[in-house]
């Protein structure tokens, strides 16, 4: 690993969300030193039919890989790693697209994560009982895998399922169409396939719900090639796709991660060190990432399997190595506040303000509830306006999709004083949903003390501060803001060899009486690894 005088290493991390293809370029301390952003399409045929291209957002990828590593040294960029969405992606026997829609469109051949067409088939597998459901919270999400193909199976037999070779999750598709490696990671798998880190596929489950001939072949449609994140893929970059994306053949590729858990290996492990934080001293697993951006995902580790109702997971391994993974989540967070402040009869004049001023539509909102608070706490304004946000069915803790929207306090004037406090309602709402999370997961045995929060909504002041002040808990943000993209560059630096692990630079978190002693070190000879170790991404 470089260090004193020696070349610098870079490392690229792509990052697939719901709207756009992001790309980082990042050094071996972590540092992001370029970014590149390009957005990508979607398309609603039908109400909560969402669908997207792989070759769209392969292309995308091309653009912002290309654009990040203008100007650098192409020998000097180490590994690559991938995140994204955790979208189905249906290819035929060649690997060609097959189309996920009524219309016969090939172009479109993915199932967004959003997408909830297939409630009738999610709740013939959640009636089964069946034993892998304990992982999930007790009730299977409609945003998961298994639903979806068994929709596809039952609507599209002759056009999609029939003639179906591969069923990708989106961030292994995209490390399949970089290396043709065909092994899926363990996130994605042991997340939403049902996939078991210790056992395994189990039979038992795919025949009861009427996917039995996913089994046949050993899997071979949905992954029996199985690694976990960080672990490098087959011989490196394949010269095609080095060729799209700009990057050297041969560097090496990594098994990927989710989007959300990218950003919560990204930010969980946070250096606290120096800054006078509560946190500093207490161990890994009593922080929360929140990743809070088109949705919210709440991610908590502890050592040993926690079952929390309504709450996804215990995964093991899913995220962090070592740690059982509860992913609790608010679907579409970030989409919701966009609906009620672009559907509000006052928007035209906020955006005309806004742009008059030369700020985002949020930040101008920001601006005006402190003009409007008077001598109050900006929270109080909404004492008479109240909104229940499950516009889009409740993800955790109460896994029930059929839940609706509703505000509650609604009067005849719609001037930009409503709009202001209607946006502050919905935010609030969204930092009361995440505390019900909370207290789900304390419920059912951990023990939370500070929140960290990375993604784009954690750009936004107001966002932030109503979590801390609705909690009751503090609010850690980490110092580079793309916490998603550095965590899929550390699958890439993973990957390269550069590193041992994910958690390769473990140190004891220390408490003020432990400054000055001695510690181990992974090194020594009897040294155990403790629960107050994080991740860390910096050269050894």
């Amino acid at each position: 690993m470089p260090g004193g005088n020696e070349p610098r290493s870079y490392y690229v991390g792509v990052d697939v969300g719901t709207g756009s293809v992001r790309a980082a370029l990042v050094d071996q301390r972590g540092t992001l030193l370029a970014f590149a952003d390009q957005p990508i399409n979607q398309w609603e045929p039908q109400f909560n039919h969402h669908e997207q291209s792989s070759e769209d957002i392969w292309a995308a990828c091309c653009v912002v890989s290309k654009k990040v590593v203008q100007g650098v040294n192409l020998h000097q960029i180490r590994g690559l790693g991938f995140d994204a969405t955790c979208s189905l992606v249906v290819l035929d026997k060649q690997f060609r697209p097959l189309p996920v829609n009524h219309e016969g469109d090939s172009h479109r051949n993915i199932i967004m994560w959003l997408d909830h067409r297939a409630v009738s088939q999610v709740h013939r597998i959640n009636e089964t009982k069946h034993s892998v459901l304990q992982y999930v919270g007790g009730v299977m999400s409609v945003e998961m895998q298994a639903p979806k193909l068994l929709w596809l199976k039952e609507n599209l037999r002759e056009t999609c399922w029939d003639k179906a070779g591969h069923f990708f999750d989106l961030p292994d598709f995209l490390s399949w169409k970089a290396t043709g490696v065909t092994a899926r990671s363990l996130c994605s798998l042991v997340c939403k396939w049902t996939y078991s880190a210790e056992k395994g596929w189990d039979d038992s489950f795919w025949k009861m719900v009427g996917l039995e001939d996913l089994v046949t072949d050993n899997y071979s449609k949905i992954g029996n090639q199985v690694l976990p994140p960080g672990a490098s893929l087959g011989s490196g970059l394949t010269p095609e796709a080095a060729k799209d994306l700009g990057l050297p053949p041969g560097i090496a590729v990594a098994a990927s991660l989710i989007d959300a858990h990218a950003g919560g290996l990204g930010v969980i492990g946070a250096d606290v060190k120096g800054h006078g934080l509560a946190c500093e001293g207490q161990p890994v697993t009593s922080r929360l990432a929140v990743i809070c951006g088109t949705s919210s995902c709440h991610m908590g580790i502890s050592k040993n399997p926690i079952f929390v109702p309504g709450v996804w997971g215990p995964y093991f391994s899913a995220m962090v190595p070592g740690f059982w993974l509860n992913e609790g989540g608010q679907s579409v967070t970030g989409k919701l506040i966009d609906h009620m402040v672009q559907g509000h009869a006052a928007f035209p004049e906020l955006q005309a303000k806004a742009t008059a001023r030369g700020q985002s539509v949020y930040a101008y909102l920001n601006s005006h509830l402190d003009l409007i608070k008077k001598a109050q706490p900006v929270g109080f304004l909404t004492v008479d306006l109240h909104v229940w946000p499950d516009f889009h069915g409740n993800r955790s803790p109460l896994a029930d999709l059929t839940l609706k929207g509703m505000v509650t306090g609604l009067k005849l004037s719609q001037d930009l004083d409503d709009l202001a406090i209607l946006y502050l309602a919905t935010v609030q709402a969204i930092a009361f949903g995440t505390r019900l999370i909370i207290e789900a997961m304390e419920s059912a045995g951990h023990s939370i003390s500070t929140l960290f929060l990375c993604g784009g909504l954690s750009k936004n002041p107001l966002f932030v501060q109503m979590h801390a002040d609705i909690t009751g808990l503090p609010v850690v943000l980490s110092q580079e803001v793309e916490s998603v993209l550095v965590g899929a560059a550390v699958l890439g630096a993973c990957a390269s060899g550069d590193f041992a692990s994910v958690q390769q630079v473990k140190q004891p978190v220390a408490s003020p009486s432990d400054e000055g002693k001695d510690k181990k070190t992974p090194k020594d000879p009897d040294y155990v690894p403790g629960e107050t170790e994080f991740p860390k991404f910096l050269g050894p």
